[in-house]
């Protein structure tokens, strides 16, 4: 009978924890270029997404062959590898649907309401991450978890606005969150038996494919007219994709999902502040007080997470 994996030394998993930690953050803050990138795009959004995923892929496929992960099982792995075509289709086709109904909802609601329904993903991540993945959610993450989602609204300010013509791109919008959600539950199930470097390989080409044929449905062009917009597409998709959402993936091996959700709200509140350095977009009190709020949630977000929850 094989002899049971020694436990990790608790000084090594608490720096693998504080690792990924960092590049939580760090991949939020990558993929707060990309409402900066998007708008400056020269092509449409479907078109602009396909390309995010599909430009990430060869720097991906780099990644993957000469820097081979370690075997590493979190604690939401099963027993064993899940289906390789799962591994392939989930997650690709989840972000594909994510992307796509983000792109739709701007198209059909306020700029203000798509970013703040679309951020309610930290709520369907708890809800599977309770159901799929066995965690334990407690009193005080929910607190901190209203508390980051209220300083999210105060973020967007008086500019949301329910019900009159933005009913379907609010639908849309929500529709984001849902997918988003879903996928970084697909992620956060198949890290705990799959390589960060293969999983976002697969699910970046999957997405990519996927995205192709909307972009026909969509009657959008594939080609942007100048260098400039080659060079914005390639910043949306290694420094957003490959970079961001690589480092989200990695810290979904070592958090838990609920709280990793959380921390990501980081990304609207580094996206506003992106764009009012390099896009002159005003800023007022409300707002900074509630990317402070969505700060102080996280905060406690953490603590509870430390204290055993969430």
């Amino acid at each position: 009978m094989p002899a049971a994996p020694k436990a990790e030394p608790a000084a090594t998993a608490g720096l693998r924890q504080h690792l990924a930690l960092a590049a939580l953050v760090l991949g939020a803050l990558a993929i707060a270029f990309s409402p900066i990138f998007v708008r400056l795009s020269e092509i449409g959004p479907t078109a602009t997404g396909f390309y995010r995923a599909i430009l990430a892929v060869p720097p991906l496929w780099l990644w993957w062959r000469f820097m081979p992960a370690l075997p590493r099982v979190s604690a939401a792995g099963s027993g064993r590898r899940l289906p390789p075509l799962a591994l392939i289709l989930v997650p690709g086709l989840l972000f594909a649907g994510d992307l796509f109904f983000w792109h739709l909802s701007i198209q059909y609601t306020t700029v203000a309401n798509a970013t703040l329904l679309s951020n309610f993903a930290p709520v369907i991540v708890t809800l599977g991450a309770w159901l799929v993945l066995r965690e334990k959610i407690t009193a005080a993450f929910l607190v901190a978890m209203l508390v980051a989602i209220c300083g999210a609204l105060m973020l967007v300010g008086a500019s949301f606005q329910l019900g009159g013509t933005n009913v379907f791109g609010d639908m849309m919008a929500f529709a984001t969150a849902t997918f988003y959600g879903a996928y970084m539950i697909a992620v956060a199930k198949l890290r705990g038996r799959h390589g960060t470097q293969e999983l976002m390989l697969w699910s970046s080409l999957v997405t990519g494919l996927a995205l192709l044929p909307m972009v026909w449905v969509m009657g959008e062009g594939l080609l942007p007219a100048t260098a400039g917009g080659w060079l914005t597409l390639f910043g949306l998709a290694w420094i957003s994709h490959a970079l961001g959402q690589g480092l989200i993936a990695y810290a979904l091996g070592h958090l838990p999902a609920s709280f990793s959700s959380l921390v990501v709200l980081i990304q609207p509140v580094a996206a506003a502040g992106f764009g009012w350095l390099w896009l002159g977009e005003g800023l007022q009190p409300l707002q900074l007080a509630g990317g402070a709020v969505v700060l102080v949630g996280i905060l406690l977000a953490r603590r509870a997470q430390m204290n055993g929850g969430g």
